[in-house]
């Protein structure tokens, strides 16, 4: 007899960009493990969902996924279903009674023994605390190493993670009980595994952790004999601008609390960093960010936008609101909603406010009716959406560079221009098709709700062509 089939695995990624990269590290050591990936669903030996379990609707997401890799296997066709990720950790071995039938549950700081969870036997369970051990300080569970990925997203645009964990004390958010406190990746790694993405194609980097700008609160470097310099995002920024190869570099998922004059000189100095920023602010109330731990004012906040805009030229900004908070009244929702209109974001996203179990707000009095938070997610997108389409218009006559992307379902040739992140803001639709990864210039000649009409008027320096999934 010859040897076993090689186990067709097919896996899902729900969830957030760091989720994908922790898909794309299981797929990379699924492969060295001999199986084979990138089966469908219904054609998988072995069906692992790497879920999300931040929000309810995320995890209702995330069990419905599972309910369906259950019902392949109900059906005969898989053989064992994986359940890895966020909704591991938060729910652990309650899972085999949410799903039935469920053969192995890993969680996010066991991602590498996904190997071992494939090609179990019988019943599996990966769950390390994530807690602080003796002697690791702020470290907690050690940050695993994210090289050598089956990438998912097109060759020439990747995702760099710096840092795991958050040791933020937002009220709302269950993100530390999750994933553990913040650690940051050591510098040697962070940009070697630049170096290897960019070697395999990669000319776009987007920089993401749960709280970027604490990068390096754990970490210390040697300078000028015994005094200690601190390791902070600015100093790894402009390391990673000296990365040849790389054309653009974009800073995701920053912290108002820690955003420093330094970095925004980085911003401003770092020839490959894009002027754009992702900073979630959450809300501008000074009664509401007290209850939601934020640890920033209204009046820091506005100080750090100012300076933003004054010290990065044609910046860039996205945030992120949550309305419908516990005690949230008539009067802070009026000061966030004139706050969005008089300062006028370039993107905007708001969630409603979700009672997570666990978390200290879950239990805060005065919860907001579920109504009245879905109408003012409402009011406040009604208002961006307008903000949006008439800075759509003003683009109009004016030549951009771009980033091509590929073909949308529509068979339209799509890219983005530096100001839109991949898969969070609008796109640019190109009237002529180009080739993936390549850089081209362009006019905008209209505009289609949030996404840009683009007419190309010549190349510039090529990236390369995008391919995934693939190996870095």
């Amino acid at each position: 007899m010859g040897p076993d089939p090689p186990i067709r695995v097919a896996l899902v990624s729900l969830g957030c960009p760091k989720n994908l990269v922790d898909s794309e590290r299981m797929l990379a050591l699924l492969a060295e493990g001999g199986c084979r990936v990138g089966a469908p669903m219904d054609r998988a030996d072995v069906i692992v969902i790497n879920t999300c379990g931040f929000l309810a609707s995320a995890r209702e997401e995330s069990l419905a996924v599972v309910r369906e890799a259950l019902s392949h296997k109900r059906a005969g066709k898989a053989r064992r279903v994986v359940v890895a990720g966020c909704l591991s950790s938060r729910d652990g071995r309650r899972l085999y009674e949410f799903a039935p039938g469920i053969d192995a549950v890993v969680g996010v700081n066991d991602r590498d023994e996904i190997l071992s969870a494939v090609k179990g036997r019988r019943r599996w369970t990966k769950l390390s605390p994530l807690t602080a051990r003796p002697g690791m300080g702020k470290a907690g569970a050690p940050i695993a190493c994210d090289a050598g990925r089956f990438r998912l997203t097109p060759r020439h645009t990747a995702y760099l993670r710096i840092a795991e964990g958050c040791s933020q004390r937002c009220t709302f958010c269950a993100i530390p009980s999750i994933r553990g406190p913040f650690r940051s990746k050591p510098p040697q790694a962070v940009l070697a595994e630049a170096r290897e993405l960019v070697a395999d194609g990669t000319v776009e980097l987007n920089v993401i952790a749960q709280d970027t700008t604490s990068y390096g609160i754990d970490l210390v470097r040697k300078a000028h004999g015994t005094q200690s310099v601190g390791l902070d995002l600015a100093w790894l920024l402009r390391e990673l601008d000296r990365v040849d190869g790389l054309r653009w570099i974009r800073l995701l998922y920053t912290y108002p609390r820690r955003f420093t004059d330094g970095l925004i000189d980085a911003l401003a100095q770092c020839g490959r960093v894009v002027p754009y920023v992702d900073l979630p602010l959450q809300h501008v109330s000074d009664p509401i960010l007290r209850r939601m731990g934020r640890g920033v004012t209204r009046r820091g906040v506005e100080t750090l936008l100012g300076k933003l805009r004054r010290g990065v030229p044609h910046l860039v900004i996205r945030t992120t609101f949550l309305v419908g908070f516990p005690g949230e009244t008539d009067r802070h929702f009026q000061e966030l909603l004139d706050f969005v209109e008089d300062f006028r974001f370039d993107a905007l996203g708001v969630f409603e406010f979700s009672r997570e179990p666990g978390t200290p707000a879950a239990e805060l009095p005065h919860q907001v009716p579920e109504d009245v938070k879905a109408g003012r997610a409402k009011t406040i997108m009604l208002a961006q959406q307008r903000i949006a389409l008439a800075a759509n218009a003003r683009k109009v006559g004016r030549t951009m560079e771009v980033i091509v992307d590929g073909t949308d379902s529509a068979g339209r040739c799509v890219g983005r221009h530096c100001g839109q992140a991949p898969d969070i803001d609008g796109l640019c639709i190109l009237t002529e098709k180009r080739p993936a990864g390549r850089f081209v210039k362009g006019v905008v000649t209209g505009w289609d709700m949030y996404d840009l009409v683009v007419r190309p008027t010549g190349s510039s320096r090529a990236g390369r062509t995008a391919v995934a999934p693939h190996r870095a």
